[in-house]
């Protein structure tokens, strides 16, 4: 069955949104040593999509996650939740946002102890009430506005103005100028749509890398039965632990409270019966080991 002029121009500016924001990750993926997981064939997992599994045994796909440890044959730990989305009308705005908090919280609860970023990238009409719920529940929101998106394609000469209303036989006109486009031109629309949202680019990428950059800034230590200690880095704490289990003073350890603190804000607490589970747990905060620099230089919008 044919698709309709308006669900192809909607696609149409969907997979603009995509081509514009992928590089960009991509780049940052690479620049900070992170695996970028996103739909497509990958030998770790089955099929194209980007699914991941939350406690509960539900499957959620998802467009960007970004792994430590990750590789094309190996799931990492997940260090980042991005979902993109492209809305019309107004009215389907809520309906979506609350779409990817649903996908989203349940993983962020699942790799709790990785306190992943959650990020959502939308682009059209979403009201301020869909962005403010959002933004509520922590998420990092990078919005480009209906007419931030229609600016874009003027570069190229395609008006991308539509409502409700607009008949199917003007919606075939804009679709045959998009097809008629190179695959040049067609990136240029998406370098200008990063371009005439630079700024809130910036600020959503500025508060990508903080997260994925974050270090530990202290830990603290408490055995049930003793006193807090703070430790300043993860080696220290670790330290502790075994001199602390292995002298047994103040009697026999029930559990360990560890607090990770880290320097952007973010804490992530742990409750272990035994010392060998509170060990591992603080080990998956070490730093992981210096690879050979590959980076290329942070993209610059033209």
């Amino acid at each position: 069955m044919a698709r309709s002029p308006s669900h192809r121009f909607g696609q149409i500016i969907g997979d603009l949104l995509e081509a514009s924001i992928e590089p960009l990750l991509r780049e940052f993926a690479d620049s900070h040593g992170v695996y970028l997981d996103k739909k497509g064939v990958r030998p770790a997992r089955r099929g194209s999509k980007c699914t991941w599994i939350d406690v509960y045994g539900n499957a959620h796909d998802l467009d960007y996650v970004f792994e430590r440890g990750g590789t094309p044959e190996v799931i990492g730990t997940p260090v980042a939740f991005i979902e993109t989305a492209w809305r019309r009308y107004t009215k389907h705005s809520r309906n979506k946002a609350q779409e990817i908090q649903g996908a989203i919280l349940p993983l962020v609860a699942t790799h709790q102890h990785s306190a992943p970023f959650m990020g959502a990238i939308l682009a059209g009409v979403f009201t301020a009430n869909a962005l403010a719920q959002l933004k509520s529940l922590e998420f990092k929101v990078l919005y480009f506005p209906s007419e931030t998106v229609i600016k874009a394609f003027k570069t190229r000469g395609i008006d991308a103005t539509s409502n409700e209303s607009t008949p199917d036989a003007d919606l075939a006109m804009k679709v045959a100028a998009w097809d008629a486009l190179s695959l040049k031109d067609r990136n240029h629309i998406a370098r200008a749509l990063l371009k005439i949202n630079e700024t809130e680019v910036g600020h959503f990428m500025e508060s990508l890398a903080a997260s994925i950059g974050r270090t530990v800034e202290g830990v603290h230590v408490l055995p049930l039965h003793g006193s807090t200690v703070e430790c300043t880095s993860v080696a220290e704490a670790i330290d502790f632990i075994e001199e602390y289990a292995s002298s047994g003073g103040g009697g026999p350890t029930v559990r360990y409270e560890v607090l990770v603190r880290y320097n952007n804000g973010d804490r992530i607490d742990g409750n272990f019966a035994d010392k060998s589970t509170a060990i591992d747990f603080l080990r998956s905060y070490e730093p992981p080991p210096i690879r050979p620099a590959t980076a290329r230089p942070a993209r610059k919008l033209r």
